[in-house]
């Protein structure tokens, strides 16, 4: 790799960086807000876990609807090209966490209120269903073939950053307002800062170059007429596989970043700061081990990491909620039950996640192919977590060990879904590893 592209490279990569991180601040700003606002402006008040479960009812139809953008995007991506896409699905995703921050309350306009809520979290989640794939492939197919894992991990840190920012701000506001001005109109500030976030994301997408890799395909005209239809003809063994390995990734992701705001807030009566610190010290921590564990998936296969990796993450659950149901109120306590399996153990999952996606699907129908297994796999192992999360909680009398019990399942069946891959297809980057290794040090990145 020369120096122009190496450059080319890295702007590439800062720009998947940061537009997946405004994408990722506005998804999961509705997030964190639903269980601590939604739920109590949007919803009939009269029951709590009703309002509460109705909240993240809505949450879960953004992973609903992030398929659908997946196939469109992904459709488009494959045909007309990365860049283009992922400049009009930030203009989507933005635009629809704005104009959440100006939707009138259940008390002023009644059912509405809940109805345009459900409304702009569907365009969240088209706008999002299309961006992930594109910012990821746009890092990994610009990248060297010995450090696809090591580059296609810095847009997975913008999930953490996103998580960081949206927790981050949330708190901050939490804390220097009163409930009242916090409740009245101090979370709809953070709704509204997603407007700057998009002029800055938009600049700095439209000074990138195209893929390298779709560029070849356009050049030797071997563009798939149809990539959802030749994604599943040639491909279906490895999407189902895909659609499994995915489910640790959501299933705990949304437990510790999403449901255990609600959980501490409302079972253990810790301050909503103080949970909402938490969340952001992990999301910290965790943008430093996303590429230590790409890279690792470099050195030693996406395939064995990414077991490990699954098998660690959600038997990891039920020692960090014995920790947090024991803390006695211990904030520090409770905030090391949620950064080290969150932040530490769970980017063994993420961080070579982009990769092994990447690498089931050859370049013509690969924007498709990893757009519909990591969205649709969300259906099930993001957006009904929560609800989830909530249902055993509540059916257990505030106990956590059934929902621990659950997510070391998406455990297990994460580990025996990236196992049928590797037993299926040979990992590629355990096939000359020696010689990948030395182009390292020559390639100068």
């Amino acid at each position: 790799m020369n120096k122009s592209e190496g450059k080319m490279l890295r702007r590439v990569v800062g720009a998947s960086l940061i537009g997946s991180t405004i994408e990722w601040y506005d998804f999961f700003l509705y997030g964190v807000v639903a269980g601590i606002v939604f739920n109590h402006l949007y919803f009939p008040a009269d029951d709590p876990f009703v309002s509460t479960l109705l909240a993240y009812v809505t949450f879960a139809v953004g992973f609903v609807a992030r398929p659908v953008g997946g196939i469109i995007f992904g459709h488009f991506g494959d045909k007309i090209g990365r860049k283009s896409m992922l400049v009009l699905t930030l203009s989507i995703m933005g635009g629809s966490t704005v104009l959440i921050a100006f939707i009138p309350t259940y008390d002023q306009i009644g059912i509405w209120a809940p109805v345009c809520l459900l409304l702009l979290r569907i365009m969240q989640g088209i706008g999002l269903g299309g961006e992930w794939g594109g910012a990821v492939l746009m890092a990994y197919e610009h990248a060297p073939d010995a450090r696809k894992g090591f580059y296609a991990s810095f847009p997975q840190i913008g999930l953490s950053i996103g998580l960081l920012l949206a927790s981050g701000v949330v708190g901050l506001l939490s804390f220097t307002l009163s409930d009242g001005q916090f409740m009245a109109w101090g979370w709809r500030l953070a709704f509204g800062l997603s407007a700057a976030l998009i002029f800055l994301g938009m600049w700095i997408r439209l000074n990138v170059s195209e893929s390298p890799e779709f560029t070849e395909v356009k050049e030797t005209k071997e563009e798939s007429k149809m990539p959802i239809k030749e994604m599943w003809h040639n491909n279906t063994s490895n999407v189902l596989a895909g659609i499994g390995a995915r489910y640790i990734d959501g299933v705990f992701f949304n437990v510790m970043g999403v449901f255990s705001i609600t959980y501490l807030t409302s079972t253990l009566q810790i301050s909503r700061t103080d949970a909402l610190l938490g969340v952001s010290l992990a999301a910290f921590v965790m943008c430093f081990f996303i590429p230590l564990f790409g890279h690792i998936s470099d050195r030693i296969g996406r395939t064995r990491t990414y077991w490990i990796g699954s098998l660690v993450t959600g038997f990891s659950a039920l020692p960090a909620f014995w920790l947090m149901s024991q803390s006695g109120g211990s904030i520090t306590t409770i905030w090391l039950s949620i950064i080290i399996p969150f932040g530490i153990l769970y980017a063994a999952v993420y961080g070579p996640e982009a990769a092994l996606f990447a690498e089931l699907f050859e370049a013509k129908v690969r924007y498709t192919g990893m757009s519909f297994v990591y969205q649709f796999s969300g259906i099930f192992a993001s957006g009904l977590t929560p609800i989830i999360a909530t249902t055993l909680l509540n059916y257990h009398n505030g106990s956590p060990l059934l929902l621990a019990i659950y997510v070391a399942f998406a455990g297990i069946v994460s580990a025996l879904s990236v196992r049928w891959i590797n037993i299926r297809q040979a990992d590629p980057l355990q096939k000359g590893t020696s010689e990948e290794r030395e182009s390292i040090e020559s390639t100068g990145i």
